[in-house]
């Protein structure tokens, strides 16, 4: 038996929902046939791709293998029916925290000039590849180099770090800060997608207290409650903005790197003229 779109949308709703049930309620089917689908491709592919608890269904390492390329699949069919339809292909870029920052507008604008055949499409996707294992995303901004082997990246640019705080924080009536200063006080850090970590310090110079957070609102949020600082790219400083926060550049610190990445073995369309565009926004 060959491996048939409806057993992809059924693994890849399952995960996305966290049920059977209300995997059969998004596609609009029923429960047993949801669990029909996957163990059929299962059987097909000779490998466990769930395990399932009276809780909760994870993805087995067989089934994270899967799944990038089940969504990768499922992407490649919308794509080539959006594109039958719209007469033009799309391009999926992705981001963990924040796209380009102040550039995002005037990239949207040199995009539909310069690439009017292919359609811009910007995704938020809170992984270490911004999407790019997983599928979702063509090409992304990163702006750190994850573990990832797969993945070819070139730098397109530099943007200066900016300390996030709470605007009743004592720095808050400072116009620059010292990494020092930031220290005195928790750091909130994403570990995982974030673009800063503790290594940013001198030896003892560290800050002595951190909150992990999960993604850029959970860091916003514990910032924002005057419980920590955060130390974050100029692209976010632009992009959120929230109440009862406030951004101060770090004047002794090194610039945050911005790459461009993607999967080696399958780069995206109009891969040259995308990165002269990038790098042109930062130069």
């Amino acid at each position: 038996m060959d491996i048939e779109l409806r057993h992809l949308r059924s693994l890849v709703s399952v995960i996305d929902t966290g049920t059977f049930t209300d995997a059969g309620i998004e596609l609009g089917i029923t429960q047993t046939t949801v669990s029909r689908n996957i163990a059929t491709l299962e059987s097909v592919l000779g490998k466990r791709l769930l395990h399932r608890t009276t809780r909760r269904v994870e993805l087995t390492p067989a089934g994270e293998r899967v799944i990038r390329h089940a969504r990768r699949a499922l992407a490649i069919v919308a794509d080539l029916r959006h594109e039958a339809l719209a007469g033009v292909s799309t391009i999926r870029i992705g981001y963990a925290w924040s796209a380009l920052g102040k550039h995002t507008p005037e990239f949207q604008r040199r995009w539909t000039a310069g690439l009017p055949d292919h359609e811009l499409h910007l995704t938020r996707t809170n992984t270490p590849t911004a999407g790019l294992v997983e599928g979702k995303s063509d090409l992304a901004i990163l702006r750190r180099i994850p573990e990832a082997t797969s993945l070819e990246l070139v730098l397109i640019g530099v943007e200066k770090r900016y300390c996030a705080m709470s605007v009743d924080d004592p720095l808050a009536t400072k116009r620059t800060v010292s990494l020092s200063q930031i220290a005195t006080s928790p750091l909130a850090i994403d570990h995982r997608t974030g673009s800063t970590q503790l290594n940013l310090w001198p030896d003892g110079g560290q800050p002595h207290q951190t909150i992990p957070t999960d993604d850029v609102d959970d860091w916003l949020t514990v910032i924002s409650s005057g419980k920590a600082r955060g130390i974050t790219a100029e692209s976010t400083a632009h992009q959120y903005r929230r109440q009862g926060l406030t951004y101060r550049a770090v004047r002794d610190t090194t610039p945050v790197p911005v790459y461009a990445a993607w999967i080696k073995t399958d780069p995206p369309t109009q891969l040259q003229d995308i990165i002269t565009l990038l790098s042109s926004l930062y130069h």
